[in-house]
């Protein structure tokens, strides 16, 4: 090695995580454009002999090294933080074709609205001569509220252009769309999270809600912000989102006496045969584990990364994202977080114990949150609040950062101000009275 220069080694993993729940290798191939990964791909720097392996430092492969100065060293580091900002905050010129319309069905004022809007976009005409094409949902096209025939009469051009979506759509066709509209508040956009499990549409979210974390667009402006973001860009806030996958415990013979921090982290993690995945589900707020109908105290493990962190005994567990840290995390007494914050945030419900402070981890992190075998009773998990589904003793729910984020358009003139602003505007975030100077001719 030349003087005055660090060795630096990149061992390709996946972080802790059984087999049974592994992603396939194909999810994490890093050959991709991005600088950071050029380098990071890049090949030993000692040459290949007999006596070595394929890279020096592994005998399989998966660990690479490379000679850095400290000044490259410091370089690289300072460039993944530059390009996590750029990441966080990406400006996008949107060719917009179709155009998915997302709205709450229950609420006929925003089916209303709905229909203005698509009429509105069946109207217009781009430089090009090009013309949107809008998708509804499918049980918009027979309700009375939408009037999808009087649509049809205006122009004979709109039967081909308006289209109907059915939520098999969203999931096996996401690129079919180029950017999804959502009218309603917070719980809109969480809907459309939902639909688009894996890849999803740049969301535009029109405040016509309760809350307004996510909804950062006046829809009595949307004449004027839609053609503005459609020919000078959009900036496009990448959010995290978690993916849970539930784990079932399998029946063994001698099940009496099983310890699950043993057989996760003890000397039986390396058997794959104690536990099959069920189900998987990738969330935008907040994975929570209670107690359910249960009268009991829910006694659950939560393990992190290789290590069996505590156990908790409370109500429940919320696992949630920055995004969610204003949801039931903050009802729960978690922090609040800034959206671009790469974080996990782990809070107990109703902790029966004084000590039991919310946490905050890196998203790097995987984590486990599961039934202890010798629980007096069983937990049920929900995903955003849907999906609930029981889990009993033995079983466990991994929890990491899914590679699907969720992008959601800002305003090109927003700033991070804009999160201060809406929980300042939303949960009057520290509004008190002013202290008063002290008077200096007394």
């Amino acid at each position: 090695m030349d003087q005055g220069h660090t060795e630096a080694f990149f061992e390709h993993r996946k972080g802790e995580r059984r087999p049974a729940s592994l992603a396939s290798d194909q999810d994490s191939d890093l050959r991709t454009s991005c600088f950071v990964h050029s380098l990071l791909n890049r090949g030993a720097v000692y040459p290949k002999n007999d006596e070595q392996s394929e890279h020096s430092g592994s005998a399989n492969g998966t660990i690479t090294s490379r000679e850095l100065s400290k000044a490259e060293l410091t370089d690289m580091a300072y460039g993944i933080r530059e390009l996590a900002k750029r990441l966080s905050n990406l400006r996008f010129q949107l060719k917009v074709r179709n155009v998915f319309l997302l709205t709450k069905l229950h609420d006929r004022h925003l089916i209303v609205k709905t229909r203005e809007i698509c009429e509105w976009l069946l109207e217009q005409r781009q430089e090009d001569g090009t013309q949107y094409t809008v998708w509804v949902q499918d049980i918009l096209e027979h309700n009375p509220s939408f009037d999808a025939k009087n649509i049809l009469t205006k122009c004979p051009s709109y039967k081909a252009r308006l289209h109907y979506w059915a939520a098999d759509a969203c999931r096996e066709s996401p690129h079919a769309f180029d950017i999804c509209i959502a009218l309603g508040g917070d719980g809109t956009v969480l809907f459309a999270s939902w639909l688009f499990q894996r890849v999803a549409p740049p969301v535009m979210a029109f405040a016509l809600g309760s809350l307004g974390f996510l909804t950062k667009f006046d829809f009595n402006q949307y004449q004027l912000s839609l053609p503005k973001s459609f020919t000078e860009g959009v900036t496009i806030s990448l959010r995290l989102r978690l993916e849970a996958t539930i784990m079932r415990a399998q029946l063994q013979h001698g099940d009496k006496g099983r310890d699950l921090v043993d057989e996760l982290v003890g000397r039986s993690c390396g058997d794959i045969t104690t536990h099959k995945p069920d189900q998987a589900h990738t969330i935008l707020n907040e994975i929570v584990v209670d107690r359910g109908p249960n009268p009991t105290m829910s006694s659950i493990e939560v393990f992190g990364g290789g290590d069996h962190l505590t156990t908790v005994q409370a109500d429940g567990v919320c696992v949630a994202t920055p995004t969610g840290s204003t949801a039931y995390n903050l009802a729960a007494g978690g922090s609040l977080c800034h959206p671009e914050n790469p974080v996990i945030l782990v809070t107990a419900i109703a902790p029966h114990t004084l000590s039991f402070r919310p946490i905050i981890l890196p998203d790097t992190m995987v984590l486990r949150v599961g039934v202890p075998y010798d629980a007096r009773s069983s937990c049920w998990a929900s995903f955003d609040g849907k999906e609930r589904t029981e889990l009993k003793p033995g079983d466990y729910c991994t929890i990491s950062a899914s590679r699907y984020p969720f992008p959601t358009i800002l305003p090109l003139a927003g700033n991070s101000q804009d999160w201060v602003d809406s929980i300042s505007r939303t949960l009057s975030w520290n509004a008190r009275q002013r202290q008063k100077q002290f008077d200096s001719t007394a």
